[in-house]
């Protein structure tokens, strides 16, 4: 409905709710570690592949799976995944949106020179099996001359109480190009949930620094407030098709941050759409959006001054 927006502020109220719509863009960088993988074909026709991966429940395992699958021309069942084992040997923590993408190439590259060494394997394996392995130092972390981002668009529709300050998304959507996507459940997922991040930026979250001691002040969720069900309504993520060369052996960008970096730009956009106040500073809390109110209702000051 973007092509039936009202560009001035005010312009939609519904009853005491002023709404407003907006956008924002958003780019990451694509980041890359080295990282050393083994892969193993064994003698019951299956694969083990290891690699110091951490999987913080982003499906780590799954799509490296898929990664080594890919890459050995064999049935996605054929395929086991060993991670978070320091003994496997040196490999990237999972951020920076870089794990899939570091921990894969290696992967790839090591089954890549497993499906060389079993095409000039004659007769049954051995009981160990066949080995081979990858360390993409130098070359993962070498400079590109490329630029190499993910871009996005994020939209948000919001309505501000002008009694109570309260500010509520009523949609949010998140529009991507992050190169290949390698799963789209868990892609979708995880675009969601960095739209979810977004709107607690925009929203809720916040840290107050105790001066006396230097530690945060909320240190719990009790007093560190992130969105919970009731605050996420309509959140849609898609993303364009898209091609480059210039990047790692799956063609694929990190996904993990560019769902939330646009998100609460967005969100202040439509929160200024719908008041006509700019603000500068998260989150919108009520208090910080009423006081606003107040003001731009009384210019001359709330006490009459």
């Amino acid at each position: 409905g973007w092509e039936d927006r009202d560009p001035r502020p005010r312009s939609r109220t519904d009853g005491p709710l002023l709404i407003g719509s907006g956008v924002a863009s958003a780019t990451y960088p694509v980041l890359v570690s080295p990282c050393v993988a083994s892969a193993r074909a064994l003698p019951d026709g299956g694969f083990l592949v290891r690699v110091n991966a951490t999987d913080i429940g982003t499906g780590a395992r799954t799509v490296l799976a898929q990664v080594a699958a890919d890459a050995l021309g064999a049935p996605l069942d054929r395929v086991r995944i060993e991670v978070a084992d320091s003994g496997i040997g040196f490999a990237p923590m999972a951020g920076g949106s870089s794990g899939t993408a570091s921990w894969g190439s290696a992967v790839h590259e090591a089954c890549a020179r497993l499906a060389g060494r079993l095409a000039e394997h004659a007769g049954p394996l051995p009981d160990e099996g066949i080995t081979a392995e990858a360390d993409t130092s130098g070359t993962a972390d070498a400079e590109s001359p490329y630029a190499r981002h993910a871009f996005g668009a994020h939209f948000a529709e919001v309505t501000v109480d002008t009694v109570s300050g309260e500010v509520r998304v009523t949609r949010l959507l998140g529009v991507f190009a992050a190169g290949r996507i390698l799963n789209a459940r868990t892609a979708r997922s995880q675009f969601i949930g960095g739209l979810t991040m977004g709107l607690g930026m925009a929203l809720t979250e916040d840290s107050t620094m105790d001066p006396v001691f230097g530690d945060f002040v909320e240190r719990d969720l009790a007093s560190y407030h992130v969105p919970a069900h009731a605050d996420v309504a309509n959140v849609e993520a898609h993303w364009v098709d898209e091609e480059d060369a210039h990047l790692n052996p799956m063609g694929s960008k990190g996904i993990g941050e560019i769902g939330i970096v646009g998100s609460a730009a967005a969100v202040g956009n439509a929160v200024h759409h719908a008041t006509g106040i700019r603000f500068r500073e998260l989150p919108l809390t009520p208090d910080r959006v009423l006081t606003a109110l107040l003001e731009h209702e009384h210019p001359a000051g709330m006490l009459g001054v």
